[in-house]
């Protein structure tokens, strides 16, 4: 399974609003700056995003994007599915490749596992741990630097 970059591009749109959480909205024009994203293409994502009650958007002068939950209530399975749709690894039955005999197939088993252990994973990481890590490596990586 690979991810398409809207899921690469919400997760990060998303992070900068948990970094700003708590400040007030964030125009996606910001975000786009900040993150070196296509303005265009984030205005096509906060659509479902908004839809699936992780952002809200306000209006006017002082308008932008806000998370609609503080970012350790917001999950990573949270986005992608509001983005990607259902996390699965294969279609069965009835997807490309499916035998047609569900109950007696070890694939599909094999399968929902995996399925499972991918959403368990994403699960338990919030916007807020995502942060929490990018802290650190970019503790680390200022410690690096030398003149």
């Amino acid at each position: 399974m690979k991810f398409s970059t809207r899921s690469m591009y919400g997760l990060r749109a998303l992070m900068a609003l948990a970094r700003d959480h708590g400040q007030g909205s964030l125009f996606l024009r910001d975000i786009a700056e900040r993150e070196g994203l296509p303005g265009t293409y984030l205005e096509q994502l906060m659509v479902p995003l908004r839809k699936a009650g992780l952002v809200s958007a306000i209006r006017g002068a002082k308008g932008g994007y806000t998370l609609s939950r503080h970012p350790r209530e917001v999950t990573v399975l949270e986005i992608l599915e509001a983005l990607e749709g259902p996390l699965v690894l294969a279609e069965c039955p009835g997807g490309s490749g499916c035998c047609g005999r569900p109950d007696a197939c070890a694939l599909k088993d094999l399968w929902t596992e995996g399925s499972d252990a991918l959403r368990n994973t994403y699960r338990v990481v919030s916007l807020a741990t995502l942060l929490e890590r990018q802290q650190v490596k970019d503790q680390r990586d200022m410690g690096s630097w030398s003149i």
